[in-house]
């Protein structure tokens, strides 16, 4: 890339803070269904949520690529940031993440570069190496291969392999599409990902200012090291392992190695949020989201319960101390009491930038959760 495409690329990934808020803040949106709704519901809350994320001066808008879950509407991301696209005008976005083994490097970066296309300088690509869905989905994704060894006049054998241990390959590899940089004699060198560079060099061919920047996402310290050593961007997790969030960053920026992308690290984190006029409204709400993910570590995923049935549900002790251990890792209360939280946590993580994800059954309640945060900060109501 040249030097003023490094320096546009370094500008696309770094957020600038808004109003009183000490860090940029953005949008992870998991496209929830709640009881009593449809996907197509869970769709339009979203495109309402990335016009009032952009009007309010969020910095990007991120979904994430879950499969087989029924509360979870996000199992295509590039389909939905297509239609986002088509919504919006400025704000950045986003995968936070595609998972990288479920799918062949090539159809990625032709995806985004699709997506480059439609919103130019304003597409992230989010990368993680976990499934994103249980191991018999992810086998019917076909992440992992069935492998048949055996020497002459012995038995087969047959294991399996999971293409998350490829992970650093993989993402050699869709690099090298993304930039079209495959050496000559190599297998892949005379094949291109369309939209991408190679319609650059051909004749009348005309070179994109922008790439989509790409991002590492992790929850321990695999992803924060290949990161760091890579030179990206770092997003991690914090909102389903928050005890590993200062260990990953600590490991990430030791890690780091600067690049044509960053000179110093950027590291953003992944934070439940849920504001409500009062603490108890609150409360209510970010249950449905903890009944939600109990039934899902349970084995019995669903969609997204309501209010009263997280009340009434009737927890064993076991399922109680799950609850509360989860809802401390949710900031959650008053407009005022949510943006002590997010600052406190800033402090604490170091984090450049907030990531706010929003576990709700009712899209109003999300919706209204991300207003009364920006009023909080004080983001311009545009």
């Amino acid at each position: 890339m040249s030097g003023d495409n490094d320096q546009q690329q370094r500008d696309e990934i770094r957020g600038t803070a808004r109003g009183d808020a000490p860090v940029p803040l953005s949008v992870l949106d998991l496209v929830t269904v709640g009881a009593g709704s449809s996907a197509t519901d869970a769709v339009r809350t979203a495109v309402d949520l990335a016009r009032i994320a952009e009007r309010r001066g969020f910095h990007r808008y991120w979904v994430a690529e879950h499969h087989s879950m029924p509360g979870v509407a996000s199992s295509s991301p590039a389909v939905l940031l297509a239609h986002l696209a088509a919504h919006t005008d400025r704000i950045r976005l986003g995968s936070g993440g595609v998972m990288l083994p479920n799918h062949a490097p090539l159809v990625i970066a032709e995806q985004f570069g699709t997506l480059e296309a439609m919103a130019p300088g304003r597409v992230d690509l989010g990368l993680g190496r976990a499934p994103g869905t249980d191991g018999a989905t992810a086998a019917a994704l076909r992440r992992t291969e069935r492998l048949h060894e055996g020497a002459m006049g012995s038995p087969l054998v047959e294991r399996s392999r999971d293409r998350g241990e490829e992970f650093p390959q993989l993402l050699a590899e869709l690099t090298r599409f993304l930039d079209g940089t495959f050496p000559d004699g190599h297998p892949y060198a005379r094949i291109h990902a369309v939209p991408g560079p190679v319609q650059a060099t051909s004749p009348g061919g005309v070179q994109s200012p922008h790439r989509p920047p790409l991002w590492l996402l992790g929850s321990s310290g695999f992803s924060a090291r290949l990161a760091g050593s890579l030179g990206l961007p770092f997003a991690f997790a914090h909102h389903f392992s928050a005890a590993n969030t200062v260990p990953a960053l600590d490991l990430y920026r030791a890690s780091f190695r600067p690049s044509e992308v960053l000179a110093e690290p950027y590291a953003l984190i992944g934070v439940a949020a849920l504001a409500a006029e009062d603490e108890r409204e609150a409360r209510r709400q970010v249950m449905t989201g903890a009944l939600s993910m109990l039934r899902l570590r349970t084995g019995t995923p669903g969609l997204v319960p309501s209010p009263e049935e997280a009340a009434a549900y009737p927890y064993h002790a076991h399922e109680r101390e799950f609850v509360d251990n989860w809802l401390a890792n949710i900031v959650h209360g008053t407009p005022d009491a949510v943006r002590q939280g997010l600052d406190d946590l800033a402090r604490r993580t170091g984090a450049d930038e907030l990531m706010l994800t929003a576990n709700a059954h009712g899209g109003a309640t999300r919706l209204r959760s991300y207003e009364l945060i920006a009023d909080a900060y004080g983001l311009p109501r545009d």
